[in-house]
């Protein structure tokens, strides 16, 4: 479609009329347009700006262009709208009131933000053209409301090439199946209670609509489509960035052109920029991830003034992002811009740069934009060639010049401010497409002048000015301009003005005359000039706690508020000394109910006056409307002020009616409010509060609560809850809120309360630091903690619903409190009651303040102690008693404490033993005898998850606070000395336990016995430790010391296996237990045996913890599949099982598999049977039994592929687990009469392997199977007819380790022979029965096959296998590997069929705003006839295209981006593990860092020419070697958060191990050690030399021949 100049309105406007049945707006509609629905769009149009979102409803999709000065006052039917999940669309024109060429103000949108809308912003007129439509598409696929909001006046007023959507592409946005589905939903016609919306609320939490998502896969099909791309976030600028600046609407799109301009003259500039389009639902996540991960400072830019706060929203939001993720790195600091000026230009934008790169002393955290110093360098940031004038005089003239420019092909912009009173036209044309800059042209190539502007002429130096052929010059210009003109000499012409549009403004400055400028205008004198002041910075002093709330109250109700206590004084926290009373809630019930009766008063003689008709027609007609309005049962504000206005007018000055006009403050309604803090609460009965709800007066109360509920000294309070006591009285209007959680819902909670005829009490949360001095982070972080774990609810409760039949309680957050819930529980049954009894007395709801908190308080103290002497296990124990405490992350501390436990029990001590966390209160500390803490090392010197929260309390504590003279206290701590080798980590060695030590020391508790330290460095680990303190421990306690053979027996693997019945075990069971997401540990165990692990959200675990919730438990489930190969309707199912009961993404792993994370236990077993039901297992694939076989997907001969595919099928069958238990628990089938029928395993036994065992197949002269790494591998060996006549044989390879303990080490496979093809499958049966016979049994971390060889000696492994064999191995047959990677692009085939290797990063296959394989997946597997190939470095390949497919499945491919290969060879030979967050072993991040690392690395690389270069690098999260990083030439091992040990030396053929370079390095540590080496391995390689082979010639590692010597140095 052509192109259409439209400004921001009429292009929201245009989309909105193609996409809604009814619009209501305040403009005109020029034309009426056939919608997607087929018909003609409604139209509404009002003579001015009002609410008119009272008409919005459902069933009807319709949309609104309102002014943002609208939305206060629409809050309740905005929230009505989300609450309804009416899908509509509101556009919002952001302006300041009464200000007609401000540049924007986002001020009332702000306010709004809590509704629960989804808020979109745009940031040119083409965006506002594009983000209407995705608003109306997201609306109409989710029921969703949405206000769409742009600037006003730069983007609403801006006229700009704007390219439309034809109707064509809006059918493909929006299908008639999507019309039909919004035309057939219907609002509930039963509203549920309160408590059951809460349940169901909380129940369907974790499947609740993503509107963040929906409108993420909105922009991207809108980019498919029309190729014009958008995201929620959007970050342009280096990918190291320092300092980003983020914005939102027309800013945005200023400070991006300015960073990009900048960035084009220094390329090495590390500033970026950030778009906010999509501002509700707001995505910590999505912020943090697209923000460079380097960046020091950013600068928050808004065109907002929020009176409430100290700081704006969007900073808020921002810092509340980085707060939460604990990143205390990054420095925040917050501009305004825009809502008191006309321009934001690029100017202003590099002085926010400047004042970004500002030492700590000098930066301003808050500043105004316009205030900073602007540098007078100049930067091109609009086109070369682009033609820019500024018309004044004439607006009409200015916008037909730039349709004639849009009609010609050409890009166009003009945008219309008022300066002097004049219109001001700035003009931008150029041939160049795309958005200009939303700034005021800067330098013009003429100034056409049919109007004059001071302003203007003086504001531009040496641009030539073009008056109108018809004006007088002399009679135009005033005095000043004349003299301007003189001094500077500038250049006059005049011209007819009227042909610009014809001919353009090149021809019309040819065709111009000189105007002679007479001398004399240099000398005019026009008197002194105005100096402008310079912008003082104010020093403000600091303001009353509660000044956000009164501020709003002001806001709301203005001339209406009336405040009747505490007004002399401060705050309400202190009171007015010269009337110490006057804060108390009585006093302002006093003032305000003798107001109340005098108004009552006044309103009995104005009925009377109407009674006894003692006033003239005019007058009775309008003080008879005021009563009416008065009296009214649904009287509003408005009806009754326009009424008295009415009476006011008519009564005039007339002297009758002195008495009314004396008393006229009582015709108009007011807003009555007291003020107070939450010491209101410590005795509800004594504060008067009782008397001012329970008198049922229309008065208002807002209690100020600033007690921060997360720490220790809310804990202490004995407050009431006002809010239950308040709606206990049935009558009274109670809303909880939180200016830092919900402005929005502050203002509407005000207005509710204000509506309701009665008394109303809001409670309004603003936590405060206990130190002096306000701070908005902790308010703002604190507030977000108390709302989301429940302490803070937010919620209304309006008893005039009630009476309407609706639910009176509405809640606004997610978690609400016990107390509350009961509390509705009561409700929801009283209501069930009264359905049924109409006659049951609302007087059933008594009064919380009872006994019943007392009694509660006696029994919560006696099931404490009852719980206590349940643990101690009383009933045969005399002895003293012993509470032991333990501090653990992966179990061994936890297992050294149950073993303390355990022997003191024995001995007759009463024990108890519980994690650190548990223990319920420090306090309690004090009245222990005997404690003993058992405690590990996390991190770097960090307390153990579960021990956190006691060691924050005991920490805080000083000497005196808790007298801990009679505690008696032992500690022993589990470290490894040599985890972090540095000389000054050394203090991270046993730093927990040497902490609670010294500080249980430091608090006057007396020591039993020296601090036992446990190292992993010993002969024995921590055991050698243990065993010299704990005698010591027994002495000190009294008792006889008790040795091991009073421990329980452990029970060790291999019996669990024996217990279970062949891997049965109780997992059925387990399944059934709803109360726990999770399954037990002997359970846990042998589900790996069944092809899952469980798992839970790490990422989430320490909130959950906060909150009271079990971890976020989940399971992963792994696919057995040999050499990875899946039919297309495999892939379908696979695909299906991921969306509806995983978290949406299939993982290719590093072993040929297809894994789904994140499923429930509730959903474990329909998942195993939805991958059965496709004839795919997971039966084995984990656990001690031979796992899923690896195979050379695509082969360099084609012939030899099905070959060997047909051997890894053969070997699984034949090496597979035969139970029935994974038949019977999965598929359904009954086990027969118990256990009657035994189970056998001909190959495994009752205790299956020692460990895990690995099988691969590799074919010459690619190794991307990595055989070396694995138990057994076999390289396929072929005649000249490409026939697989034999194999070599690899055995002993492995990749575990452990940090710190050289007992473990990775171990390259030894090559011992060949083996005809037809032997095998006997061959491998003959390894695999070796290690069952032989493996380590005893120790795990010494069970895998390698340790079993090197325990043994390879002859004597090789003999046994030849003599189970039966014959003997024969001589290797020569071979040679080129490399390990994956064979990437198109491959031919057998019988005319293509393979096409794609690259996946990670293995990770997910739609991305950017890039969607899943999707392109699902559609190729719909029709492709071949198969689907996962390779063994988690990529995939599809796979037998044939030829007749060929080209349609490359277009397939380039239609997802799916065919893209060019990334460096760095990249493309880049693998992880999964690791964080639900890994439970991962110790740092893996696959969501590694493509960030290697992004930091391609710099050097692509620096140092070798961009096409193939290095081969890993990463994992621990050093379990998931992704087989020990062969890696670089490989980063996790050993902390961020912290990784370098590995560098593996050979790029997967032949050699690497050798540990550097221990414990972060990122910046990393990159200064790689890059140099970088560099100097381009400069200095032999001709073919790889990297790893390199930096061993160079020195930087030794060579490591095998395992043994792997540690080396």
């Amino acid at each position: 479609m052509p192109h259409q100049l439209l400004n921001g309105e009429s292009a929201s406007l245009k989309a909105a009329q193609l996409l809604s049945e009814h619009i209501y707006t305040y403009k005109s509609l020029s034309t009426r347009t056939t919608n997607v629905w087929g018909n003609i769009t409604a139209q509404t149009v009002y003579s001015s700006p009002q609410d008119i979102t009272s008409r919005l409803h459902s069933r009807v999709h319709a949309s609104a262009l309102v002014s943002s000065e609208t939305l206060i006052a629409a809050i309740p039917n905005l929230y009505k709208l989300a609450a309804e999940r009416t899908g509509v669309v509101i556009h919002v024109s952001a302006a300041k009131e009464n200000a007609s060429s401000d540049f924007a103000d986002f001020s009332k949108v702000m306010a709004v933000r809590q509704s629960g809308l989804a808020l979109l912003s745009s940031s040119t007129v083409q965006e506002a053209y594009d983000m209407a439509i995705i608003a109306h598409v997201v609306a109409i696929k989710t029921n969703t409301p949405i206000l769409h909001f742009f600037d006003s006046k730069r983007i609403a007023a801006e006229y700009s090439s704007v390219q439309p959507v034809d109707l064509s592409v809006l059918n493909q946005l929006i299908t008639a199946e999507d019309i039909d589905k919004y035309q057939s939903s219907q609002p509930s016609q039963e509203e549920p209670t309160a408590y059951l919306r809460y349940k169901q609320q909380t129940a369907q939490l974790e499947s609740g609509l993503d509107v963040y998502s929906a409108i993420q896969d909105a922009m991207v099909f809108f980019a498919t489509l029309t190729g014009r791309h958008y995201s929620p976030l959007e970050y342009t600028g280096h990918p190291e960035a320092e300092h980003v600046i983020v914005a939102m609407g027309a800013g945005a799109t200023v400070v991006e052109k300015t960073t990009d301009a900048i960035r084009v003259q220094d390329p090495q500039a590390k500033i970026g920029s950030l778009k906010v389009r999509l501002y509700r639902p707001w995505s910590d996540t999505d912020l943090l991830s697209t923000l460079p991960t380097g960046i020091k400072r950013i600068a928050v830019l808004e065109p907002s003034v929020d009176h409430t706060s100290t700081w704006n929203p969007l900073f808020l939001d921002i810092t509340a992002a980085f707060q939460t993720a604990e990143n205390h790195d990054v420095d925040i600091i917050s501009g305004e811009y825009g809502v008191d000026q006309l321009d934001f230009n690029p100017a202003q934008v590099r002085a926010v740069l400047a004042e970004l790169v500002k030492s700590e002393a000098q930066i301003q955290r808050k500043f105004q934009v316009s205030a900073l110093d602007v540098s007078s360098s100049s930067l091109s940031v609009v086109p070369t060639g682009t033609e820019q004038f500024i018309l004044i005089g004439d607006e009409k003239l200015a916008i037909q010049y730039g349709e004639k420019a849009v009609e010609a092909g050409k890009n166009a912009q003009v945008y219309t401010v008022q300066v002097d009173g004049v219109a001001v036209s700035h003009i931008r044309v150029s041939t160049i497409p795309g958005s200009f800059l939303p700034s005021l042209v800067s330098q013009p190539q003429a100034i056409l002048l049919k109007q004059s502007s001071n302003t203007v002429l003086t504001s531009y130096q040496g641009t030539a000015l073009v008056f109108s052929s018809k004006v007088d010059v002399n009679t135009l210009l005033s005095e000043s301009a004349k003299r301007h003109i003189g001094l500077n000499k500038v250049k006059v012409v005049s011209a007819n003005l009227e042909v610009l549009g014809n001919d353009g403004l090149v021809s019309l400055l040819k065709s111009a005359t000189s105007v002679s400028v007479p001398q004399e205008w240099a000398n005019l004198s026009v008197g002194s000039h105005t100096q402008v002041p310079a912008v003082k910075k104010e020093t403000v002093s600091a303001l009353p706690v509660e000044t956000p709330y009164l501020k709003m109250l002001d806001q709301v109700f203005q001339d209406r508020l009336e405040i009747a206590n505490a007004v002399n004084s401060a705050s309400v926290w202190s009171r007015d000394e010269s009337n110490p009373l006057s804060s108390a809630p009585e006093f302002g019930y006093g003032k305000i109910v003798s107001k109340i009766q005098e108004r009552a008063r006044f309103i009995d003689i104005i009925e009377s006056y109407i009674k006894t008709n003692k006033v003239e027609e005019e007058v009775y007609k309008v003080l008879s409307q005021w009563l009416i309005a008065v009296k009214s049962a649904k009287a509003d504000t408005k009806s009754i002020h326009k009424a008295a206005d009415a009476v006011v007018a008519v009564i005039g000055n007339n002297p009758a009616f002195d008495f009314i006009a004396s008393k006229k403050h009582h015709l108009y309604s007011t807003s009555n409010w007291l003020i107070g803090s939450d010491t209101w609460a410590y005795d509800l009965g004594q504060s008067g509060i009782h008397h001012v709800i329970s008198q049922g007066e229309n008065v208002n109360i807002l209690i100020i609560d600033t007690l921060p509920y997360s720490s220790e000294a809310a804990k202490e309070q004995r407050k009431k809850d006002i809010g239950l006591y308040a709606m206990s009285f049935g009558s009274v209007y109670v809303a909880s809120v939180a200016v830092y959680a919900s402005y929005t819902g502050v203002l509407h909670a005000l207005m509710e309360a204000d509506a309701y005829q009665g008394p109303s009490v809001v409670l309004a949360y603003l936590p405060q630091p206990e130190t002096i001095g306000v701070n908005p982070i902790f308010t703002l972080k604190e507030t977000k903690v108390s709302v989301d774990n429940g302490s803070w609810p937010l919620y209304r409760w309006n008893p005039a619903l009630e009476v309407q039949g609706k639910e009176p309680f509405t809640l606004d957050s997610q978690r609400i409190k016990k107390d509350l819930e009961k509390f509705l529980q009561h409700e929801n049954h009283l209501s069930q009651v009264t359905a049924q009894h109409p006659d049951v007395s609302r007087l059933l709801v008594s009064s919380l303040e009872s006994e019943v908190e007392k009694r509660h308080s006696e029994l919560k103290s006696k099931a404490r102690a009852d719980f206590a002497k349940l643990l101690s296990g009383l009933s045969g124990a005399n002895g003293p008693p012993l509470t032991v405490l333990f501090g653990s992350d992966n179990g061994n501390a936890e297992g050294v404490a149950k073993k303390i436990a355990t022997r003191a029990k024995s001995r007759g001590l009463q024990v108890k033993l519980m994690a650190m966390d548990d223990y319920p209160d420090i306090q309690e500390l004090a009245s222990e005898t005997n404690v003993v803490f058992i405690v590990s090392t996390a991190g770097q010197g960090e307390m153990p998850s579960n021990s956190r929260e006691l060691w924050k309390a005991l920490n805080t504590l000083i000497v005196g606070d808790i007298n801990f003279a009679d505690l008696n206290f032992a500690v022993f701590g589990m470290g490894d000395s040599h985890y972090w080798p540095r000389e000054e980590d050394a203090v991270f060695y046993n730093r927990p336990a040497k902490l609670i030590d010294a500080k249980l020391e430091a608090l006057g508790a007396n020591r039993l016995v020296e601090l036992g330290l446990g190292d992993d460095q010993d002969a024995d680990g921590f055991e050698t430790g243990l065993g010299i303190w704990q005698p010591e421990f027994w002495k000190a306690l009294g008792v006889k010391d008790v040795g091991a053979e009073d421990d329980e027996p452990k029970l060790t693997d291999d019996q669990m296996k024996i217990n279970s019945n062949f891997l049965r075990g109780t997992i059925a069971e387990d399944l059934k237990d709803e109360s726990t997401g999770a399954i037990n540990e002997i359970n846990g165990k042998l589900l790996k045996f069944h092809g899952s692990y469980g798992q839970d959200d790490r990422d989430i675990r320490e909130e959950r913890k906060k909150m009271g919730l079990e971890k976020a438990f989940s399971f992963m489930i792994r696919v057995r599949m040999p050499g990875g190969i899946a039919t297309p309707a495999q892939w379908l199912a696979m695909d299906e099982l991921a969306d509806t009961h995983a978290n949406g993404a299939i993982k290719c792993t590093t072993r040929q598999a297809f894994q789904l994370h994140g499923i429930l236990k509730k959903n474990l077993r329909s998942t195993i049977r939805g991958i059965n039901h496709s004839l795919l297992s997971t039966l084995a694939a984990c656990g001690d039994v031979n796992r899923n076989i690896m195979i050379t997907p695509v082969t360099e001969f084609p012939e030899v592929q099905p070959q060997i595919q047909q051997f890894g099928v053969d070997l699984m069958y034949h090496l597979a687990p035969q139970t029935t238990a994974y038949h019977e628990i999965w598929l359904a089938d009954e086990q027969v009469a118990g256990n009657a029928v035994q189970d056998f395993e001909p190959l495994y036994g009752p205790t299956y392997l020692p460990r895990k065992f690995k099988i691969v197949i590799a074919a010459p002269p690619n190794n991307d199977v990595d055989i070396f790494a694995h138990d057994l591998g076999f390289i396929a060996i072929t005649d000249d007819q490409k026939k697989v006549v034999g194999y070599n044989v690899t055995i002993g390879g492995g990749m575990g380790m452990t940090h710190g303990n050289k007992k473990t080490y990775p171990r390259p496979a030894n090559l011992v022979g060949y083996v005809p093809a037809a032997l095998g499958v006997k061959c491998a049966e003959a390894v695999m029965t070796t290690q069952r016979d032989y493996g380590d049994r005893t120790n795990r971390k010494h069970a895998r096959f390698k340790y079993t060889i090197d325990t043994h000696g390879l002859d004597f492994i090789k003999a046994e296998i030849e003599n189970r064999m039966g014959t003997k191995f024969q001589d290797v047959v020569p071979f040679e590997f080129k490399d390990n990677a994956d064979r990437y692009g198109w491959t031919k085939g057998l019988d005319d069929k293509w393979h096409f290797c794609m690259y996946i990063e990670n293995g990770k296959i997910k739609d991305w705003p950017d890039f969607q394989p899943k999707s392109g997946l699902k559609e190729l597997a719909q029709w492709h006839k071949g198969d689907f190939r996962l390779t063994p470095n988690q990529h995939l390949i599809i796979g037998d295209v044939p030829e007749a497919d060929l080209e349609k499945t490359k277009a397939l491919l380039a239609k997802y981006k799916m065919d893209n290969l060019s990334f460096t060879g760095l990249r493309l030979n880049a693998m992880a593990c999964v690791a964080l967050p639900t890994c439970g072993l991962a110790m740092a991040e893996s696959e969501r860092y590694l493509p960030t690392l290697v992004g930091h690395m391609e710099s050097a690389i692509e620096a140092a020419g070798l961009k096409e270069d193939a290095i081969t690098i890993r990463m994992t999260g621990c050093p379990n070697g998931c992704a087989r990083p020990y062969l890696a030439e670089i490989a980063f091992v996790g050993k902390a958060p961020n912290t990784y040990n370098v590995y560098l030396g593996g050979g790029h053929k997967g032949e050699r191990l690497n050798k540990l370079y550097k221990e414990s390095l972060r990122e910046e540590e990393i990159l200064s050690e790689l890059n140099p080496i970088i560099k100097r391995y381009a400069l200095e390689r032999e001709s073919g030399e790889s990297f790893g082979d390199f930096v061993i010639r160079a020195g930087y590692v030794k060579k490591t021949i095998t395992g043994t010597d792997f540690h080396e140095l």
